[in-house]
């Protein structure tokens, strides 16, 4: 089998004449990234800017009995202190959730979530007072100043807790706090097959909440042109058209052409910058109040409080299997804290994503899927890299563990038995799944494990535990359906590509124009990469569900399609000849009778010389892929742990990847993302947890308190990417690759981690495996 290994990949420069696709290139915006010349939010405020600064509740629940901002507004330096009630004034519409289409069981309660809190506040970190000032310094001066009179109500904090009888209301709206309940296949025939099973394996899981922390904090930049009426968001996020929509229908009520979006660089965002946030409505709507431009960049206390958050649920299920192990039925609750409020796309996570996943590999002929979304006093929760996915996963290959122990059976033998091996493959969920290599890699990976046993017992000699652990997985991958992009040549000769995918660090600066070139036959200099800009594109998708290359590379193939279409019927004119006998390579346009021809480049001039109704000035074509369809990442990882027993301290030893992303336009670049998903992905499992005391306060709330992984807890990665699958979803073969590493980490690292407790008579243990649960853990084994 075909396959790209990490250790003897070959890595060529841009110097080459052959393809471009299918090698591994250095990344086009690292100079500038390196060298400081980004260009980020914090760095585009004009001179003239006026610097907001947000007074944020710091109270999890209570009621606003009094706002006092008379001794900020006289302070030096301050343009305005504005509150709910001038929001109110000036009828500025709460924030909408953008996916209440979804086909819920109940139906979906979304209570208004304005940019500044009215009447009664709901989390730490809600917005209170905007502060607008002269300078950051003179802003938070007189945010110290505001005085705010809260009357502190009941919270509710955990999910269990707001779901119990008489727990606190925190909207009448959502009985029981319940915000909507959404099932998928039917629950009859799954009782059942559970009833007459020969084996029944229960379990209780939690997906821990966990923070983004982006290297770039969130920030905004609002401005208002009086002469036009037109307003003008610049913002850290990730897809441009998404928040102008939200924001021009929904919240200012305004026409989309009065309002223009653009997104500069942005240093990561991992699902929590596809939020419509607060602070966007706020900075325009005071630019637009006060005719100043006006910015705000938040801190990083300000993003573990105010920015969504990941995760959060607990999952209850049962497994059906018959007298050979085979599985039967399997049935699933879900409960997902959506925090104080509906986020954006907040409802599709505990939903329609998780089901698509629901699963993973295996055959599983019945699946009935509950999930109820919960309101808690706590920070929203949102789209966090995978959303949805790694839940389901983890779920399922945390079942197979645990069932093969209660079973006698071995894990591994477990999964072959009941893994999916003849496609195309109808899953209990709806989905088709095309092809993969799921046996494949199970085999590779039984393969990286040989020798464990030697290296347990040298482990065992130094006193410490160590685990072996497998999981796989599949991800149903699509993000937002059908995309937009286009090609054409500037007056300057460059070719402006243009796609409405945002990149949050993936690479797609070169990965496109790696498309784009070899598609056009011309050099990778010769394209100038445009994104996140509503006046370049007028819709687009933007960064999510690693639809990148699947949606926007296929749109942008059609794009450069069409270009070459539009130059060759230029061309057939300049040469007065039909369109048929012009052909095109690599630059150039030849008649094969006459041995005419003639560049691209020279047609692209005329092209602004000559107006045409069918040929656009610098050849330009937009073209837009209309496609529903998902890919399906899939693999196999292996991880290695070792744990000391007297103090709880986990240490990764080995991680092994297995996987099959379709064709591979870059290696390098697709290794840069699975690696980056398995670290987040080792985060979630060992290290990271938003944890909230009983009073709504979080423990976690800053980097002091919170632990990301470092480059020390993570060893060198093993393993290879197959290409002999490419998806069948899409023109180019790919399958994303964005969010795989954090769906099958977590369960590879806990089954590691279980597999080193058991012999300890541990028998279950929740993310994250921190060396203090880990101890007590064992302590209360011992005690037993």
């Amino acid at each position: 089998m075909a396959a790209i290994a990490f250790t003897n990949a070959q890595f060529h420069t841009t110097g080459m004449t052959e393809p471009f696709l299918g090698r591994s290139i250095n990344r086009l915006e690292d100079a500038r990234f390196v060298q400081g010349r980004g260009r980020y939010v914090a760095d585009l405020a004009a001179p003239n800017a006026l610097h907001g600064v947000v007074v944020r509740s710091p109270h999890a629940h209570a009621r606003l009995r009094g706002i006092d901002v008379d001794a900020a507004r006289r302070m030096p330096g301050v343009a305005a202190v504005l509150t709910g009630s001038d929001l109110a004034s000036d009828r500025i519409g709460p924030l909408p959730c953008a996916v209440t289409q979804i086909p819920m069981t109940t139906a979906l309660a979304v209570p208004p979530c304005y940019a500044l809190a009215r009447d009664v506040v709901r989390h730490v970190g809600e917005p209170v007072v905007f502060v607008v000032a002269e300078s950051v310094e003179s802003a938070r001066d007189a945010a110290e100043a505001v005085i705010v009179d809260y009357e502190p109500l009941a919270p509710v904090v955990s999910i269990t807790d707001a779901v119990t009888p008489g727990a606190p209301s925190i909207w009448p709206e959502a009985k029981n706090n319940i915000a909507f309940q959404f099932n998928r296949g039917e629950i009859g025939p799954v009782e059942a097959a559970i009833g007459s099973a020969a084996h029944v394996v229960e379990c209780e899981l939690v997906n821990n909440r966990v923070v983004a922390a982006p290297l770039e904090t969130r920030g905004a930049f609002g401005e208002f042109d009086a002469a036009s009426g037109r307003l003008h968001l610049t913002a850290s996020a990730a897809g441009a058209h998404a928040i102008r929509d939200l924001l021009a229908d929904s919240v200012f009520r305004i026409p989309r052409e009065a309002l223009r979006v653009s997104i500069p660089d942005v240093g990561g965002g991992f699902g929590m910058k596809n939020v419509l946030y607060p602070e966007w409505v706020l900075v325009l709507w005071a630019a637009r109040r006060l005719g100043c431009p006006v910015q705000w960049i938040g801190d990083r206390n300000e993003d573990f409080v105010a920015s969504v958050h990941g995760r959060d649920s607990i999952i209850r299920a049962r497994l059906a299997l018959d007298r050979d192990g085979r599985f039967l039925a399997l049935d699933t609750q879900v409960l997902a804290n959506l925090g104080a409020y509906v986020s954006t796309v907040a409802p599709v996570v505990p939903t329609m994503a998780m089901a698509s996943a629901m699963g993973g590999v295996y055959d599983i002929p019945l699946i009935a899927f509950q999930a109820q979304g919960v309101f808690t006093n706590t920070t929203p929760v949102d789209a966090y890299r995978g959303a949805g996915k790694p839940e389901a996963n983890y779920l399922i290959e945390r079942l197979i563990d645990i069932a093969a122990a209660q079973l006698g059976m071995e894990a591994l033998a477990l999964r072959r038995k009941n893994i999916v091996s003849r496609f195309p493959y109808a899953s209990a969920m709806g989905l088709t799944v095309e092809q993969g290599s799921f046996a494949h890699a199970i085999d590779h990976a039984v393969a990286a494990a040989e020798g464990f046993k030697a290296r347990q017992k040298s482990s065992r000699a130094k006193g410490r535990l160590r685990g072996l652990g497998y999981a796989c997985f599949l991800e149903t991958a699509r993000g937002q359906p059908n995309e937009v992009a286009e090609l054409g040549f500037g007056e300057d000769g460059l070719i402006d590509l243009k796609v409405g995918t945002h990149s949050n660090g993936q690479g797609h600066e070169t990965t496109y124009a790696q498309i784009a070139a070899d598609t056009l036959g011309l050099p990778l200099d010769r394209f100038r990469f445009r994104q996140g800009d509503t006046d370049d594109l007028d819709s687009g998708g933007g960064h999510g569900g690693a639809r990148s290359m699947h949606q926007g590379g296929t749109a942008l193939l059609m794009a450069a399609e069409g270009l070459i279409e539009n130059a060759r019927r230029l061309a057939a004119r300049l040469l007065q000849t039909g369109v048929d006998a012009v052909s095109y390579e690599a630059g150039l346009l030849r008649v094969a009778a006459t041995g005419q021809e003639i560049s691209v480049d020279e047609v692209a001039r005329v092209s602004y010389q000559l107006a045409s109704d069918d040929v656009a000035p610098g050849l330009a074509h937009r073209a837009t892929h209309l496609c529903d369809r998902y890919t399906f990442p899939n693999g196999c990882h292996v991880a290695e742990v070792e744990i000391d027993p007297a103090t709880g301290e986990v240490k990764l030893e080995r991680y092994v990847i297995f996987d099959d992303y379709g064709r591979l336009l870059d290696p390098r670049l697709t290794l840069g993302q699975v690696h980056g998903g398995v670290v987040q992905g080792i985060g979630q499992a060992l290290f990271e947890h938003a944890l909230y005391d009983e009073t709504g306060q979080i423990l976690s709330g800053s980097l002091m308190d919170y632990a990301l992984p470092r480059a020390d807890d993570v060893p060198s990665f093993e393993g290879s990417l197959t290409s002999d699958f490419p998806s069948q979803a899409n023109r180019l073969g790919v399958k994303g690759s964005g969010q795989a590493g954090a769906i099958a980490a977590p369960a590879t690292i806990m089954n590691a981690v279980m597999n080193a407790l058991t012999p300890l008579g541990v028998t279950h243990l929740d993310m994250p495996a921190t060396p203090s649960r880990i101890w007590h853990a064992i302590e209360a084994a011992r005690l037993r």
